[in-house]
This record gives structure tokens, C-alpha cells and sequence, in this order.
């Protein structure tokens, strides 16, 4: 066989068929749905890319739903693997990023990019095929409903899912469900062309933990029985949208490893996550889960997404954890906005003491999660106070949140709960006033 043209080398290297493994090509036979299910690096965004790549030679509404229209855009569409990437000119779409966003394809065909965190723009969109992302971190399950019931035309509707696998019920729906060919793949199954630094920092966030079978190995876990968190809990107070609250606050766990300030600005990139929660109290002995707006910056960015949420939800107050970071937390926020009503806390107790009343809270059906946040019911439902030693930032941020709404008594939030099971005692009586209000 003779040397290839640069016109057949060229056509070679966009030949998705030759170069992808069996497991990310389209199964044959009758399903609606194609789940892969698989760990970090696994090559699951180019498997759903060249899927909507051929796809819309053949069908003319190919959409695509991302957790959010930023993800739609970054990862989905733009990303090195995304759609944009992998097709050759000639059938590269054009990207209106106006609303709706949306792909024009060169055959005439059209493909929506929306968002689940909008549920009520899926309704009544109508998809030949669809390829659906992350789908264990959309926020509000109705997107996924949504979406099925605009799966409907043409003669084979179908969708392909992509996620990291999470035990939430969309998830062990589509498992059970006769119609779904599921694909499990691994971090390892890719490694010959992931990165070495990124496998490296994979494995050593991940390998030997729970998370780890989760994140790497493409396991559905249960909820860890020594946790305190159960995702039944979690699951049957859900709600999608919040009362009216009478007080509002961001819980913050920074990442910080010690008090030095210039030090830490120049190992910021090698910090853990820093937590964020947003959390509100109805005034009633019920409180919300409102947003999670962790991440993994340093000081500089912590600062400023802890201070953007006390804006954008218009909370009263920042609780700050200051056992690793002392003064220089208050000092990152006030740089931020001097203004900002900011408390610090010290963890005098251990996590799982602090933990203990928070998660009663949950059993009793009192905390609600507006939507879902996955990331932080992983931390939560994962959590074992015994053998745990790394400290999860998220679950810390929404301990911190919750423990400032629910205590209101002055006499610490384990001595409120004995008060609260004896309404004879007027000190629990007093904690439940529609007069006692924070003011901002």
C-alpha cells in the first residue's frame, strides 16, 4: 500500500470510526437511549460530539443540553473535544451564541443548545435526536422530563448521555430502564491519550477513595452507610423554588493552609476547593439550599465569588471559617467590598460534632435543596465522621450556613435542639419568634 495523499491523511485523522475505541461508537440495535457512563478523561465529550456529528448528516434537529448555557458553550460546542473541534470545515456548523443559541449546520440541519438549568425553555422543543451531558449535575431533574417528552420525531428518536455516573434517580431510572444501552468506561480506559500531569492529578485526587470509584472507575455508589447524609433525605424534601425568606447567608470554607497572606497568593493553584454555600432561613424552622458556588482558586477568587453571591442573592451576612486562615479572610473579603457584613467562626469541636445537628435537620425534613447540587450531596452523602480526614469544603460551607440560620438562641445550636424537643422551655420558644431578625 502506497504512502497517503495529504488529502487522504487529512481525511484519515477526521475518520472518527478508524480512531475511536468500540465503546464510543453508537451500539447497534433498538434503544432510546445511549448511557455512558464514565469516569474523568474517559473521552465522553468527544464520544457525544462525533455522535451529533453523525447524526445531523442524516437528521435535521440534532440538540444539545449542557448543566448550564456556559457548559454548553465551553464544553459541548467549544471545548477541545467539542462539537466545533472535531468537525472538519466543511461541516462545521456556524454558532449563533444569540438566543436561542443554536448550531446551523451546512446540510440546513439545526441543532438547539440549551441550558437545564432553565427547564421551562426545554419545554415543547422537539428533538429527532438529542445528546444530553452530565446529566448526574443537572440542577433541576424536570429538565431531563422535559426533554424526553420533546423526543419525538422522526422515525428513530434517540439520546445519547454522557455523564459522570451519580446515584440520583434520573440516573438508576435510565439503568433499569429495558430501552438504555448502557457503555461503562474508566480514567484508565483513555490513559494513552490524557495528558501525564492531568492523570497524575486525577489519580492522586481520586485513587483509593469512594469518590475515586466513583470519579475514576465509573461506579454507581450507594450512599456510604456510615455517613451521616442520605440521599433519600435529601431526595424527599427537594424542592425547585424557595419561599420567601426572612434571612439569607453564604457559608464560606476558604482553602487556605496558613496565615500567611503573601505565601498563599503564591501557592494558590495548589489548594483543595474553596466552599461556597448559599443557604436561607423561612422563618418557620424550615431552611433552603439555595446555591453552590464552589471553586478552585485562591484567595483572590474565593474572595470574590463569596462576595458576588452575597450580591446576587441579596444575603445578610458571609460566615467565614478562620481556623486556617485567621485575619486574612476577613482581610481577603473586605478588599473585595468593604462593606459586606462578614462573620468568622472558629471550629472549636469536631467536624463531625458541628455535623451532627445539620444532618437532624435533614432527617426531620427541615432543610430543602433548591434543585440539586451534585458536587456537595457527593461530599455529604460520602462523609464518614469517623474515618474521614480530608476536610469537604462544600459540606463545611453548608454546615457554617445552616448553623448560623438555625441557631438563633445564643446558647449554641446543640443546646437549641434539646430546647426545641421541649416547647416548654422558653428559650426554644424565644428561637422561634417572628421578631428575632439579623440585621444585615
Amino acid at each position: 500500500m502506497g504512502a497517503l495523499s495529504d488529502a487522504q491523511a487529512a481525511a484519515l485523522l477526521r475518520d472518527w470510526s478508524f480512531w475511536a475505541r468500540p465503546e464510543q461508537l453508537p451500539p447497534p440495535g433498538d434503544w432510546q437511549t445511549w448511557l455512558v457512563l464514565a469516569g474523568r478523561g474517559f473521552g465522553k465529550t468527544r464520544t457525544g460530539a462525533e455522535t451529533v456529528r453523525h447524526w445531523v448528516k442524516r437528521h435535521r434537529y440534532v440538540n444539545v443540553i449542557a448543566p448550564t448555557s456556559d457548559d454548553a458553550r465551553t464544553v459541548m460546542v467549544e471545548g477541545e473535544s467539542g462539537i466545533m473541534a472535531v468537525c472538519p470545515n466543511a461541516e462545521r456548523p456556524h454558532f449563533r451564541r444569540s438566543a436561542p443559541m443554536r448550531l446551523e449546520w451546512p446540510n440546513g440541519a439545526q441543532s438547539l443548545v440549551l441550558s437545564a438549568d432553565e427547564p421551562e425553555r426545554i419545554r415543547g422543543k422537539q428533538h429527532e435526536k438529542l445528546w444530553a451531558d452530565e446529566l448526574g449535575s443537572w440542577r433541576y431533574p424536570d429538565s431531563w422530563d422535559q426533554a424526553m417528552f420533546g423526543l419525538r420525531i422522526g422515525d428513530n428518536p434517540q439520546a445519547i448521555v454522557t455523564t459522570t455516573p451519580k446515584p440520583i434517580k434520573i440516573v438508576k431510572e435510565l439503568l433499569a430502564d429495558p430501552h438504555t444501552f448502557v457503555t461503562r468506561g474508566t480514567t484508565y480506559d483513555n490513559r494513552a491519550h490524557l495528558s501525564p500531569k492531568f492523570f497524575e492529578q486525577v489519580i492522586r485526587k481520586y485513587e483509593g477513595t469512594r469518590l475515586g470509584r466513583q470519579e475514576l472507575n465509573a461506579e454507581v455508589l450507594d450512599d456510604n452507610p456510615r455517613a451521616l447524609w442520605h440521599r433519600a433525605d435529601i431526595d424527599k424534601a427537594r424542592v425547585t423554588v424557595a419561599p420567601t425568606l426572612r434571612r439569607i447567608v453564604v457559608g464560606l470554607d476558604p482553602n487556605v493552609k496558613n496565615r500567611d497572606f503573601t505565601e498563599l497568593r503564591r501557592s494558590a493553584t495548589t489548594l483543595d476547593e474553596a466552599g461556597i454555600v448559599i443557604a436561607g432561613d423561612a422563618g418557620n424552622g424550615h431552611f433552603y439550599v439555595l446555591d453552590d458556588r464552589s471553586l478552585d482558586e485562591g484567595p483572590d477568587g474565593w474572595g470574590r465569588a463569596a462576595v458576588k453571591a452575597y450580591r446576587d442573592l441579596a444575603c445578610d451576612r458571609i460566615i467565614g471559617e478562620v481556623n486556617n486562615g485567621g485575619d486574612m479572610v476577613e482581610m481577603t473579603i473586605r478588599n473585595v467590598d468593604r462593606n459586606v457584613s462578614y462573620k468568622s467562626v472558629t471550629a472549636s469541636r469536631g467536624k463531625a460534632i458541628r455535623a451532627e445537628p445539620i444532618a437532624a435537620l435533614y432527617e426531620q425534613g427541615r432543610v430543602h435543596h433548591v434543585g440539586s447540587f451534585a458536587e456537595l450531596e457527593d461530599e455529604m452523602c460520602d462523609f464518614d465522621p469517623v474515618t474521614t480526614v480530608k476536610s469537604p469544603n462544600r459540606m463545611d460551607a453548608l454546615v457554617w450556613a445552616l448553623t448560623e440560620l438555625s441557631d438563633q438562641t445564643g446558647f449554641g445550636l446543640l443546646d437549641f435542639m434539646r430546647q426545641a424537643a421541649h416547647p416548654s422551655v422558653p428559650a426554644a420558644a424565644a428561637a422561634t419568634q417572628p421578631g428575632i431578625h439579623w440585621q444585615r
